[in-house]
């Protein structure tokens, strides 16, 4: 079994998601849970990726995903908001 830190595990996930996904991560936590298509406008990455990119983060535990009637709402998660202040501190990306 590997045993890395959690700082460790954050420079792997930052090398391996997508540039779109740092726009997304950030307008989720300047902006507070939204819908697809309002995250799509408020982040600039087009519906079809932003799919993609959210179907990463939440595999990641970085974001949540919610059904509210016929919408689905993303959120920032507890591990989301640690993995960026790591970003910020370590200047990782964004």
């Amino acid at each position: 079994m590997i045993h890395i830190t959690l700082p460790e595990y954050f420079v792997q996930v930052n090398n391996r998601l997508p540039e779109e996904a740092s726009r997304v991560l950030r307008a989720l936590v300047e902006q507070g849970s939204m819908n697809k298509e309002e995250l799509s406008l408020t982040s600039k990455v087009k519906r079809a990726v932003l799919d993609h990119v959210i179907m990463q983060l939440y595999a990641l535990g970085l974001v949540d995903v919610t059904t509210e009637g016929k919408s689905k709402i993303c959120s920032l998660t507890g591990l989301g908001n640690e993995f960026l202040s790591m970003e910020d501190i370590a200047g990782l990306g964004g």
